[in-house]
C-alpha cells in the first residue's frame, strides 16, 4: 500500500527537540574572555535570524562586554530582598514565558540569594533545558568541585562557589577560552579586569604566573578529556570498531604472578614518555582462587594504581579473547604482555596465546618484555 504524504513528511522529518542544547564557555581564570565570547556568538546568532536573549550577565564594569550586551534583548531581573537589602537575580520563570531560541547565561556557578526558584545557577539552566531552550553559559575551571581542593592547594584561595562535577559535562559543546598567563597579566595591567586599584594585589596572589600556568593545564586537560569522551561516544554510536589513534593508550596484562609488577613499572614509563593513558588488565580466569594468589593480586593492582594506571578487571576463560576484547572497548592502541624465560610446552602455550590475541584483537602494537619468573605476568 502506497505511504500517505503525512507518512512520508513523518520520516524525512527531523526528531522532535526534546530539551535544549547546552553550549559552556569554560576558562581557567577571570578576564580569559568567556563572557565575551559568549556575548559574541549570541550576536552572531541573532544576526543570523534567532531569537536570541540575556538572561544573566555580568559585566564587573568592563567596557567591552558592556558594550555587547547592549546589542541584545536582556529579559528583566527579578528582585528579591534578603537582609534589608534589593538584589537582583536571573528570572527563570520570566525567560521561560519569553521562550526565546536561545538564552544566555553568565556563571554558571552562581549561588542565588535565598528565596529565588532555585540554590544554584545551574539548576536554573537545567529547568531552561527543560523547556527546550538553548542555552549559551560560562564558568572557570576553579569552580568544578573535585577541582577546587586542588585550586586550594595550588593559590591557596578557597572556592566557596561550585558545581558538582557532572554539570560541565552536561554540555552538548565545550569551547576553551584560551588566553596565555602573560597576556592575562597584560590585561589586568591595563585594568581590563579589575579597577586599577585592585590590580597589584591581583598579581601578587591569584594571578601569579606558576598559579595561571597550573590552572590553564586543569582547564585544557578538563577539555581535552571530554573531547576524548565525545570521540569514544561517537565510536560506539556508529559502531567502529577500530582503532584512532588520535591519542596513545597503553595497557599492560597483568596475572597475580608478583614480577608483573616490573611490567607495570614498565608500562607506567613508556605511558610517560607517550604522553598516553595508562591501564592495566587483569583477566580473571579462575586460576587465582587461592590466598597467596590473591594476596600477590591486591598488591599488583595496587602498585598499579599508585602509578596511576586505570584498572580494568575482567573475566574470561580464555585470557587473549578477553585482553581483545577490552582493547576493542577501551581504544587501546599499544599492548604490553610479559615473557618469562622458560623453554619447551610453557613457550608454546604462550606464543599461541598471543598469537590468538593478535588475530582476534583490532590493529594495536604489541610489545613482548621478557622478565624473571616462573610464568608469564
Amino acid at each position: 500500500m502506497p505511504k500517505k504524504p503525512e507518512e512520508w513528511l513523518e520520516k524525512v522529518s527531523p526528531p522532535e527537540k526534546t530539551k535544549g542544547n547546552f553550549k559552556l564557555f569554560l576558562g581557567y581564570a577571570p578576564g580569559v574572555g568567556k563572557t565575551y565570547s559568549m556575548l559574541s556568538e549570541g550576536i552572531r546568532r541573532h544576526s543570523r535570524g534567532e531569537d536570541v536573549a540575556i538572561g544573566m550577565v555580568e559585566t564587573h564594569g568592563r567596557k567591552g562586554v558592556a558594550d555587547l550586551a547592549q546589542q541584545l534583548e536582556t529579559v528583566p531581573r527579578r528582585k528579591l530582598e534578603y537582609k534589608g537589602t534589593i538584589f537582583e537575580e536571573m528570572d527563570v520563570d520570566a525567560i521561560i514565558a519569553r521562550h526565546p531560541q536561545v538564552v544566555l547565561v553568565d556563571e554558571l556557578a552562581h549561588t542565588n540569594i535565598p528565596g529565588s526558584k532555585h540554590r544554584k545557577r545551574y539548576e536554573d539552566v537545567q529547568e531552561i533545558l527543560a523547556a527546550k531552550i538553548d542555552v549559551l553559559s560560562t564558568l572557570n575551571i576553579q569552580h568544578m568541585e573535585s577541582i577546587a581542593p586542588t585550586v586550594l592547594t595550588i593559590t591557596g584561595i578557597t572556592v566557596r562557589e561550585t558545581v558538582p562535577d557532572w554539570v560541565p559535562l552536561m554540555a552538548n559543546e565545550t569551547v576553551m577560552v584560551d588566553l596565555t598567563p602573560e597576556a592575562l597579566q597584560n590585561r589586568l595591567r591595563r585594568g581590563d579586569v579589575y579597577r586599577p586599584d585592585k590590580v597589584d594585589q591581583a598579581l601578587k596572589n591569584f594571578f601569579r604566573g606558576g598559579n595561571l600556568i597550573a590552572l590553564r593545564e586543569l582547564a585544557l586537560r578538563q577539555v581535552a578529556e571530554h573531547v576524548d569522551r565525545s570521540l569514544e561516544s561517537y565510536m560506539a554510536d556508529k559502531e567502529i570498531e577500530d582503532n584512532w589513534a588520535v591519542r596513545e593508550r597503553l595497557a599492560v596484562c597483568i596475572s597475580s604472578n608478583p614480577s608483573a609488577q616490573f611490567l607495570i613499572a614498565r608500562g607506567a614509563r613508556m605511558a610517560r614518555r607517550l604522553d598516553a593513558e595508562f591501564y592495566v588488565i587483569y583477566v580473571d580466569a579462575g586460576r587465582d582462587g587461592s590466598g597467596d594468589r590473591q594476596k600477590s593480586l591486591a598488591a599488583n593492582i595496587l602498585f598499579a594504581e599508585d602509578l596511576g594506571a586505570k584498572v580494568v578487571r575482567t573475566q574470561g576463560r580464555n585470557i587473549a579473547d578477553a585482553v581483545a576484547e577490552v582493547v576493542r572497548e577501551k581504544h587501546i592502541t599499544q599492548v604490553i604482555f610479559g615473557r618469562s624465560a622458560v623453554k619447551g610446552l610453557h613457550r608454546l602455550f604462550y606464543l599461541s596465546a598471543v598469537h590468538r590475541f593478535l588475530r582476534e584483537a583490532p590493529a594495536v602494537d604489541v610489545h613482548i618484555v621478557t622478565h624473571d619468573g616462573g610464568e608469564p605476568a
